[in-house]
């Protein structure tokens, strides 16, 4: 079913209110939770916190917005809390990493299908490839540092194989920046489409950065180092879609609307009645949020916001296995190389690129070395030791 921003105006802003307990409920379950459940409280939360760090900034470059910013700035800040506390301590840090790498493959395969514009699902399948091969680095990492099978996690949705190698995934920026697309002319999904992905690799760089110290292990920790500057990448390469020439009132709505169109997807998809009430209620504070932007935007620039939005946008994100999706885009693409803001063979690759690889590589690679050997089977190499022994 298509969704319509404008059907329903949603719980007014003054109406947002929580108390501790209300923000900090009972977490899912690793074990008896689906592992969409995790998928959609993970994307979420960066959702969230993309939005906040937009209203931060926005904040300090006009001074009529501020208050606005900081009203709406104050509820997103709640409903982040809210989704990220839903994750429980059964979850260690490197299975969190798990988690937060079958986001990045499953949500990033359902946007590249639903996309209308082939230059931008080109550039969702490139990015898709690259965290299906972190994927498969991290479980080997997992298998080794605390005996565990990656497949807890994932639930057997996501294939953990090598993709396109990370010790290849290492450009030089002119060959992570990508062409915008044209804010006139682009279809509204397109928009919300790039931003959602911009959340989820700023998240995911972030997370990294801050767990990847808290490691003993020497390769754990170079692990996290070397994946991070990946998704540096990646949040170059998604940001730099996003046309520059929007206006801000026009960026500040099409978070709104992001963040909407992200709930509502997953109210479609949740099998966890408590946490498809949550889903629930965001909504409905989201197109709160969205029609005060609605306002601002037609009183200080005199504007229709129906001009950027159409009655409804497409069927939501989908929350299911894109094992076939992502097995054929390896098997066709995982050559690819950017040059520029092309995606080229590999025969083709810019000289910069290979520079900026042959240097940082020059010490060792973490990924190749935690790697070594690795092939993921039912179980774990604990298990797979004691078997041969006996």
């Amino acid at each position: 079913m298509a969704f319509d921003l404008f059907a329903g105006k949603g719980v007014p802003i003054e109406q947002q209110r929580y108390t501790w307990r209300d923000m900090v409920g009972k977490p899912i379950s690793k074990l008896d939770d689906d592992a969409y459940t995790r998928v959609r409280v993970i994307l979420m939360n960066g959702i969230e916190t993309e939005a906040i760090r937009f209203k931060a900034m926005a904040g300090m470059m006009n001074r009529d917005l501020r208050l606005s910013l900081a009203n709406l700035k104050r509820s997103e800040h709640h409903q982040q809390t809210m989704v990220n506390w839903l994750l429980g301590p059964d979850h260690s840090p490197l299975e969190t990493t798990i988690a937060y790498e079958q986001v990045a493959i499953e949500v990033t395969a359902s946007i590249a299908q639903n996309e209308p514009d082939p230059y931008l699902a080109q550039t969702y399948r490139f990015g898709l490839l690259e965290d299906f091969d972190h994927l498969y680095r991290y479980s080997a990492l997992l298998d080794r540092l605390e005996g565990k099978d990656p497949n807890n996690i994932t639930q057997n949705y996501t294939d953990i194989l090598p993709g396109r190698p990370t010790i290849e995934q290492h450009r030089a920026p002119i060959d992570d920046l990508r062409d915008p697309y044209d804010r006139a002319l682009a279809a509204p999904i397109s928009k919300v489409n790039a931003l959602t992905l911009v959340s989820g690799e700023y998240q995911t760089h972030d997370y990294y950065m801050n767990v990847g110290p808290l490691f003993a292990d020497p390769v754990a920790r170079q692990l996290y180092a070397e994946i991070a500057s990946i998704e540096d990448q990646h949040v170059t390469q998604y940001a730099s879609l996003i046309d520059p020439s929007e206006s801000l009132l026009e960026k500040w709505l099409l978070h709104e609307a992001t963040e909407a169109y992200n709930y509502y997807s997953c109210v479609q998809y949740e099998s966890n009645p408590r946490l498809k009430a949550i889903w629930e209620r965001f909504l409905d504070y989201e197109l709160g949020h969205f029609h005060h932007v609605c306002e601002l935007m037609k009183k200080y620039e005199n504007r229709d916001p129906k001009e950027l939005f159409p009655s409804s946008l497409p069927e939501p994100i989908k929350y299911e296995s894109q094992r076939d999706f992502v097995r054929q885009t390896l098997n066709q693409e995982v050559d690819l190389r950017a040059k520029g803001t092309d995606y080229v063979a590999k025969s083709e690759e810019g000289q910069e690129s290979i520079d900026y690889r042959t240097h940082i590589n020059s010490d060792g690679v973490p990924t190749e070395i935690v790697a070594a050997g690795y092939v993921w089977r039912p179980g774990t190499e604990l298990n797979r030791k004691v078997a041969i022994s006996a």
